[in-house]
């Protein structure tokens, strides 16, 4: 029995991984979806990119985890591709769903043009606010998931955003799936064009938006599902 522990990127908390969780239970396997401090139920908790990375590790240590399938999304592959590092042979796999990878000592914001994201991070008391409904539109979702994303969102720490991320050793060596969402980009970014290169990286593809869980969970739920099989 594979344990997933789930990991929604930025605004989001473990509600996000709702449908998606129905069904890997039904497939059998036990479901952890995880809420970040500062975010969701956790708002008003105090949060930096290693406290974050650390919420992960606590949630794998704190149930005795095993045979570990860690996933994250979006801003959070930053904090998870750290954690799987750390929980050493706990991990069996690690999953970015259309996500940012860590590299030792650069930020999410980093090499990238981010002076509009550290600007509304200044103008709102160090939260960076959710998007507007407008924002989601051609990611595949409907008019009711994007009603769901925007109610539940909640405005994400800036420090996660902007502290540095601390890797032991390269990425690449660990087991990992990069689910690609081809309508935010035919591509992955350079990063992890150059990670795929690796002998223990697949890549998979989605034909959905920036938001899977939301717009297509069944299917990402089999993908998560055939990676963890796969390993």
């Amino acid at each position: 029995m594979t344990q997933f522990v789930l990991v929604a990127g930025a605004w989001l908390g473990a509600w996000a991984w709702d449908e998606v969780a129905g069904d890997l239970r039904a497939a059998g396997h036990d479901v952890h979806p995880l809420t970040l401090s500062g975010l969701a139920e956790k708002q008003g908790a105090p949060a930096g990119q290693q406290t974050h990375v650390q919420d992960v590790v606590d949630e794998v240590e704190r149930l005795g985890l095993r045979d570990v399938v860690l996933v994250g999304h979006s801003y959070s592959g930053i904090p998870v591709g750290q954690a799987a590092e750390r929980i050493g042979e706990r991990l069996r796999r690690v999953v970015f769903v259309d996500s940012n990878v860590p590299a030792d000592g650069e930020s999410f914001l980093s090499g990238w043009p981010s002076e509009h994201v550290r600007q509304a991070i200044a103008d709102n008391g160090g939260f960076w606010p959710p998007p507007a409904a407008g924002d989601y539109a051609g990611q595949g979702l409907t008019d009711e998931q994007i009603e769901r994303i925007v109610d539940g969102g909640t405005p994400h720490p800036g420090a996660t955003l902007t502290e540095p991320a601390v890797l032991k050793r390269p990425l690449g060596e660990l087991p990992a799936t990069y689910i690609k969402c081809l309508l935010d980009g035919d591509e992955p970014i350079p990063a992890v064009a150059e990670l795929l290169g690796s002998e223990r990286w697949e890549l998979v593809e989605m034909d959905t938006g920036h938001w899977p869980m939301f717009s297509r969970p069944r299917e990402l739920a089999r993908i998560l599902h055939e990676s963890a099989a796969g390993t």
